[in-house]
């Protein structure tokens, strides 16, 4: 049993291994191209490695693609038959497999649950602690994420290798909760233990999207490009950023430059770069920009995932471009998917029941929300996409100027009221509203 520098205790005999994987986790925490090459180190010198298994299983799974979930029951599988040859392995190996199990089944809340309870002694523990904060993340679990983000950094020893990395997680935790001054506070602490923290980084530039606040946000972003832009394809949506907040400033030369070159620069079908740049197109056309041939790109994408209802974060913006290319009949193909996944039991399946449903049909044209009690159930149950606020309010611009288009002012009027408890009002939402008070009352 050795106790690695991130304070899991692993099983493994072999100190390359050994090294391989802090590496791999050193890649998860600083977001680094390298990361896959490290855990593959890491079992090519001990084949039954079981965290390095485990961590190969939730990383495809965070990837959401329902082609992944096939590698993700491999992993568990190996992950599994590791623990009975090294005679059960440790307890933390066992709690991540335990975690990793749950989440194969489609259920990220127990998964986290797995991961407290097990790690409640060493909440400060960075490997389950960041999958944790991920799936929280990915289950809009704001509450949660800042309760178990404050009980890390207290935990955290004062000059720990990844004491940045959990301010950077509570930074990014208490921006979402709308505590803005302390989570300038809390990333700009980050950063300044651990440079390479792209998260605590990406919280901050939250902070200023959020206020509005676009210069400060845009020379952080900039004199900080040396950490961010050797992420991996987290450098796009660090980009993304950029150009919304460049975006609020009307500099749409300066936006389009940034999708070609740093959003959309490779055609990839990660839902996270199909995300930036969906809602970044959405946006510039809404304000009457002319974005060329750049939605064809996305269409091939779109078409290829019509049916992948894995995470409906992923496929609402799926359904947002197939609408933006006009492409009608692929669009309703998928309203009929979600609608299919809410029949069944797994965490997906709530989302898609709760949320999924009334949000895809309204963007797929089907009609706003018919009364008060209805948008209000949407309003409540948005955060349970997941995903950031920045990333969830296109959902909330799309639901605005659907109720503009009918008419519904008083529906207008309360998105908006939400909108601002977390984020001022900007150019877009001004310009829905202007286009709104030319329909007649609903």
């Amino acid at each position: 049993m050795r106790q690695d520098a991130y304070d899991l205790m692993t099983s493994t005999g072999s100190q390359e291994a050994c090294r391989a994987f802090e590496n791999a986790v050193y890649g998860l925490a600083t977001h680094r191209p390298s990361t896959g090459i490290a855990l593959s180190a890491a079992l090519a010198a001990d084949p039954d490695h079981i965290a390095a298994h485990a961590l190969k299983g939730f990383a495809n799974l965070i990837l959401a693609r329902a082609e992944l979930k096939p590698v993700a029951a491999g992993a568990l599988a190996d992950a599994a038959r590791a623990l009975t040859r090294r005679d059960g392995g440790t307890r933390d190996e066992q709690v991540l497999v335990a975690a990793l199990e749950e989440a194969c089944a489609g259920s990220f809340h127990a998964a986290v649950s797995v991961l407290e309870t097990g790690f409640a002694e060493r909440p400060a523990t960075f490997l389950p602690f960041k999958i944790a904060h991920a799936l929280r993340f990915m289950t809009g679990d704001r509450a949660g994420m800042l309760v178990s983000a404050r009980r890390a950094a207290e935990a955290a020893p004062q000059n720990g290798p990844a004491t940045g990395f959990i301010q950077g997680c509570l930074a990014f935790a208490l921006e979402e909760a709308g505590h803005y001054d302390d989570a300038l506070k809390a990333g700009e602490r980050a950063v300044s233990l651990q440079p390479d923290d792209s998260w605590g980084l990406h919280a901050v530039s939250h902070v200023h999207e959020m206020r509005a606040d676009t210069q400060r946000g845009i020379d952080w972003l900039e004199d900080s490009r040396g950490a961010w832009s050797r992420c991996n394809n987290f450098s796009f949506h660090m980009a993304w950023h950029l150009a919304l907040l460049h975006l609020e400033r009307g500099d749409h030369a300066r936006v389009l430059e940034l999708y070609d070159d740093e959003v959309r620069p490779q055609q990839t079908d990660d839902f996270r770069d199909m995300a930036n740049a969906v809602s970044l197109l959405w946006r510039l056309n809404r304000m009457g920009v002319h974005v060329g041939r750049r939605w064809e790109e996305l269409s091939a994408v779109a078409r290829g995932r019509q049916t992948d209802t894995t995470l409906i974060f992923a496929a609402l913006h799926t359904l947002a471009a197939l609408v933006a290319i006009g492409d009608q009949q692929a669009a309703q193909a998928l309203v009929v998917e979600i609608e299919a996944k809410a029949l069944g039991s797994d965490d997906q399946a709530r989302v898609a029941a709760e949320i999924g449903i009334p949000m895809a049909r309204m963007l797929a044209g089907m009609g706003a929300p018919a009364d008060r009690q209805m948008l209000d159930r949407m309003m409540l149950n948005l955060p349970k996409i997941g995903g950031s606020n920045a990333q969830r309010d296109f959902f909330i611009l799309a639901l605005a100027q659907a109720l503009g288009q009918t008419g519904d002012h008083v529906g207008l009027s309360h998105v908006g009221m939400v909108r601002g408890n977390l984020k001022r009002e900007d150019r877009l939402l001004r310009s829905i509203r202007r286009a709104a008070q030319m329909q007649p009352s609903a």
